[in-house]
């Protein structure tokens, strides 16, 4: 072997392709001149003796039969024909050998079974043209020509590609339908179309004509026979398959294509069909893992993400316009919203990764269907809450009550006409603070705090003048005690409520004991004297008291409200009294005395005793003391009997909520133009939607801005009747 040049590669350019030479035996090059060696003559006959050997050698290879020549001398004899410029004859005529080779073989692949036709690819083209370029280095185009004349000679007649081709789709379409198939055959075989660079010509384009047929008509015909969260879970398998497919035989550059097919079947012509049929059952039954998976699937596919959006919004519309719209469900209504929220958020969380568009989409449907129905979600979440911050509720510790509270802000921000339910909640703040029913003062503050953060100090400034008058009420009483002079047998607790802050109560006068009337009049001079020009009207609908009484089975005491008071009292002055009697002498309203006696008479602490029996207090009904009265706690709460909040209460409450609407509307059109002076009607209105914090109906607005031209806050302009002035 020549020692030269110990790099073939490059020696074989240097003779053949690059370097040229000239008459001084310099080869010259673009970037380089240097000397060869002159090389002696080649023997006589030497190029045709070497070739014969050449051939024979080719021939024994290509027939699996042994070389009778040693390969070294033979790699020897072809670089040195190489370096006598006789490579370009010696290719020629080693093509044309390979080429009569391959042109030998084509009926085997016509011919064979389908197992076979791989068997001949391996041995007859592999193995020969790793062979013989093993032998002939020198020639490193010979492979390709190898794969070339295959290409040409085999592959490319039609017969034999057709049976290939057919073959292979066949196996695949077995192991589609569940069959076992050799893939180390298909995977060889697809691998020769490759090789051979007519896989996508010859294989893919047709490969994935029959993907598309198959999984079109297997779509069409399991969403008629299958339920959603079948049909997901086959997809989901589907798409394993062929990407398992495409890691064991099918060539890297068909994933893209078929796994798009198969997502374009399977999904993308049912999205609409899939979530008609399912998305509703699979969150109401919260399905979290189909669901996952849906969103998963849905991902894929183009305007899958969009079509699944707008399906979920319209799902929660339409579920929680039922809860809310739904007069039957009132009593449950925020607790079905609250788990109604958390069911939501969960999937979201869980199985919509967390996608903010999803979120997002999901607070503008709770925010569309909350005020489907106005005013009345606001009134009960103030109801709910109330219920929550009641004394006696043992539902929750302290810190799952704060979570129930943060839930709750949750769902408030949703309401529009959050003064509906500022006005309710005051209402019953009110109760728990004067009737002393507050679970926890702390809870009750941080409520006010969650309200004050979302809402802003105004909207929670009358709230927190209520705690700021029962914490001066604690210091007035101890001021007053301070300031007796005579014991008394009745020891008195007052709140002094500013009337801007609390809830405005129905006047009632009742006939108070003169020892009542007494101390009244002592805190009233005691007050008065130190806030002159303030004025005091006592509220006995809110009063309540601590009674001391003696039974057979010895002493109690029992807690009940001023009206139940005024009733037993009655009975240090007599042993039986008729219901008219009582309320001649006490001064309350039948309807109040009635439930006042019922809780008396007819509850589970019946200290008195109803003729005749019976549950309700009726006309001409007599009562009288329970001597027998037997109870084990020396404390006795006897609750007063509430009637229920009637629709006339519901109405007038709502009714004031409106009417301080009408005065913000006002007040926001006279500030507007006192600062604009002139202003468009258009322009006017848009300003206040700007200001205003509550839902407004166009018409309701026209109405305010009529009344204070009327009242001559304004006027209209005499040639533009559409634009207003300011009147100073």
């Amino acid at each position: 072997m020549s020692n030269i040049f110990k790099d073939r590669d490059s020696f074989y350019q240097v003779l053949c392709n690059g370097p040229y030479l000239k008459a001084d035996n310099t080869v010259t090059s673009m970037e380089d001149t240097f000397s060869v060696i002159e090389l002696p003559k080649l023997a006589e006959n030497y190029t045709e003796d070497t070739w014969l050997k050449l051939r024979d050698a080719v021939g024994a290879i290509q027939n699996s039969t042994s070389i009778k020549y040693n390969l070294e001398e033979l790699y020897q004899a072809v670089e040195n024909l190489c370096s006598y410029k006789v490579s370009p004859t010696l290719y020629k005529q080693l093509r044309q050998v390979c080429e009569d080779h391959v042109q030998a073989q084509i009926h085997q692949f016509r011919e064979y079974p389908f197992e076979s036709m791989n068997r001949c690819w391996q041995d007859h083209c592999r193995q020969t043209v790793s062979v013989v370029v093993d032998v002939l280095t020198l020639f490193t185009r010979l492979r390709d020509t190898g794969l070339e004349l295959f290409r040409t000679h085999i592959v490319s007649d039609s017969a034999v590609q057709k049976r290939t081709v057919e073959g292979i789709l066949e196996q695949i379409e077995l192991e589609r339908n569940g069959e076992t198939v050799d893939r180390s055959l298909l995977r060889s075989l697809l691998g020769m179309l490759s090789d051979l660079q007519v896989y996508k010509d010859s294989f893919e384009e047709r490969f994935l004509s029959e993907t598309n047929r198959l999984y079109a008509a297997e779509g069409q015909r399991l969403m008629q026979e299958r339920d959603v969260p079948e049909y997901l879970h086959h997809v989901s398998r589907r798409l394993e398959e062929e990407n398992d497919r495409i890691v064991s035989y099918l060539d890297q550059s068909t994933q893209k294509p078929l796994i798009s097919c198969v997502e374009k079947q399977l999904l993308g012509e049912h999205m609409t069909a899939i979530l008609q049929k399912g998305l509703s059952t699979l969150l109401d039954e919260n399905r979290v893992t189909e669901l996952a998976l849906l969103y998963q699937l849905f991902s894929k596919v183009k305007g899958g993400l969009p079509t699944l959006l707008q399906f979920w919004r319209d799902y929660i519309k339409s579920f929680g316009g039922e809860i809310v719209c739904t007069p039957e469900k009132d009593k449950d209504m925020v607790q079905d919203l609250l788990d109604f929220k958390d069911k939501m958020d969960n999937v979201a969380q869980s199985c919509f990764a967390r996608n903010e568009t999803f979120i997002n989409a999901m607070k503008e449907a709770f925010e569309a269907f909350i005020n489907k129905r106005p005013n009345k979600p606001a009134e009960l979440i103030a109801k709910y809450v109330d219920s929550k911050l009641r004394a006696g509720n043992k539902e929750a510790t302290e810190e799952e009550l704060e979570r129930i509270l943060d839930k709750i802000m949750i769902i408030f921000r949703f309401i529009h006409g959050k003064d509906v339910f500022e006005a309710f909640y005051k209402k019953d703040l009110a109760k728990r603070l004067l009737v002393g029913k507050s679970a926890s003062v702390d809870a009750e503050k941080s409520m006010l705090s969650k309200l004050k953060h979302e809402c802003g100090a105004a909207f929670t400034s009358k709230l927190e003048g209520m705690f700021k008058d029962m914490e001066l009420s604690k210091d007035i009483m101890i001021q007053f005690k301070q300031n007796q002079s005579e014991p008394s047998n009745i020891e008195l607790t007052v709140n002094i409520l500013t009337m801007g802050y609390w809830p405005s109560y129905t006047p009632m006068e009742v006939h108070l004991p003169p020892e009542m009337v007494k101390l009244q009049e002592v805190f009233k001079l005691f007050y008065l004297g130190k806030h002159s020009g303030r004025k005091l009207q006592w509220q006995p609908t809110l009063g309540h008291a601590v009674l001391k009484a003696e039974f057979k089975e010895g002493k109690k005491e029992v807690q009940v409200s001023l009206f139940q008071t005024l009733v037993l009292l009655m009975f240090n002055e007599g042993e039986e009294f008729s219901i008219e009697e009582i309320r001649t002498a006490t001064g309350i309203e039948e309807g109040e005395l009635k439930r006042t006696l019922q809780s008396l008479a007819c509850g589970k602490a019946r200290v008195l005793n109803k003729n005749p029996r019976g549950k309700d207090v009726e006309d001409g009904d007599r009562f009288n003391f329970n001597n027998d009265f037997k109870h084990k706690l020396f404390r006795i709460k006897i609750n007063q009997i509430q009637m229920k909040e009637t629709v006339e209460e519901q109405v007038s409450t709502t009714e004031r909520v409106f009417q301080d609407r009408q005065y913000q509307i006002d007040a926001a059109v006279v500030r507007i133009m006192k600062m604009r002076k002139t202003l468009s009607h258009n322009l006017l209105v848009s300003e206040l939607y700007n200001q205003l914090k509550f839902p407004v109906k166009p018409g309701d607005l026209k109405k305010r801005i009529e009344s204070l031209i009327d009242r001559d806050y304004m006027e209209r302009d005499k040639e533009t009747p559409n634009q207003y002035h300011y009147v100073a």
